[in-house]
């Protein structure tokens, strides 16, 4: 019998489909129909830095009204609304609480002190794996880039030291050398590694002479990336593979996992065409699987990785841009 079961930073997944951290999933509606719709995980939207330190400043705020006190007041201490760090781990709470599917929830912080206070906090919330999301984008131009890494690992050994639940990391393919700070973070016993994230970008309309917003939804066939470092990762490290970015169909996951991942999110591909098509990609995969007689997914996992192409073991390095480069016009009337 047919079977999508994985697992994933030591967490039985009924499938390998994980909704990544977006406002997809922001109430418990949607995550209950997500769950119905055959989600094998949740990862609940981040908590970011700001939240934390515009809460802070809120309070700073309302505290300094009362620096000056008098015998007729009321009360004397401030009221402070809903507190968004709070609220947030209220909501993953209730949100554990209310599926049977794993919930990992997502951190996205600057400060160590955040860092750490937080992810403590995330584990008493009761989620079954926390996602270090580094996104810090540089600002100072003599900060070399080993110190920028290194400051990293240190957070994440940290971490590490201070909860017991599965943590992986959420990662931009934007590092002098990916591989070997992927391999430093195996080595701190990191669970996962999720290849790659998703950034908002600025933008300018020059009409309005003025930056605007711009979508950050990835698009079809954005998986390549993902699917090179899976395949060279595969059997180099212990963590578990989670690929992202541009994954829309089953057979984007099928590609994945056959390069090496031990499973995917998603984000985009449910945005354009709605939670139903979780249950597609599902369908998709299984069918594959009965074309060729495969069982299990570890029956195919990382067959086309580095490691084991045996006949063609540069297809993920240099070799295969030069063989593009060199038979251009063969290509071009592949395609027409």
């Amino acid at each position: 019998m047919k079977t999508l079961k994985t697992s994933y930073m030591g967490i039985e997944l009924d499938n390998p489909i994980i909704i990544g951290a977006s406002d997809i999933v922001k109430n418990i509606d949607a995550l209950k129909t997500a769950e119905d719709m055959g989600a094998g995980a949740i990862v609940y939207k981040s908590l970011f830095e700001e939240q934390v330190q515009l809460e802070s400043l809120q309070l700073d705020e309302q505290m300094n009204e009362f620096n000056d006190l008098h015998a007729e007041m009321v009360k004397i201490h401030p009221s402070v609304e809903h507190a968004g760090p709070d609220e947030h781990l209220l909501n993953i709470r209730k949100a554990k609480e209310s599926l049977s599917i794993p919930l990992i929830a997502s951190l996205n912080a600057v400060d160590n002190e955040t860092w750490l206070k937080y992810a403590k906090l995330i584990e008493h919330t009761g989620a079954d794996a926390i996602e270090l999301n580094f996104y810090q984008i540089p600002s100072d131009f003599n900060k070399t880039s080993k110190e920028v890494e290194d400051d990293q690992i240190n957070i994440v050994k940290e971490i590490r030291k201070s909860i017991s639940i599965p943590i992986s990391v959420k990662l931009s393919s934007d590092y002098s050398n990916i591989l070997n700070f992927i391999k430093r973070l195996d080595q701190a016993d990191v669970e996962a590694v999720v290849l790659f994230n998703s950034f908002f970008q600025p933008d300018i309309d020059i009409n309005k002479e003025a930056h605007i917003k711009t979508s950050h939804l990835s698009n079809d066939g954005d998986y390549k990336k993902s699917l090179r470092y899976a395949g060279l990762l595969f059997e180099n490290i212990h963590a578990d593979i989670c690929s992202s970015h541009g994954i829309f169909t089953g057979e984007d996951v099928i590609r994945m996992l056959l390069s090496g991942s031990t499973c995917v999110q998603v984000v985009s591909t449910l945005y354009k065409n709605g939670l139903g098509q979780i249950a597609k990609m599902k369908q998709e995969i299984v069918e594959w699987m009965d074309s060729k007689n495969y069982e299990t997914i570890a029956a195919f996992r990382g067959k086309l990785s580095k490691s084991n192409l045996v006949s063609n073991p540069f297809v993920y390095k240099r070799a295969q841009y030069v063989d593009l480069l060199l038979n251009s016009e063969d290509i071009f009337r592949n395609t027409h």
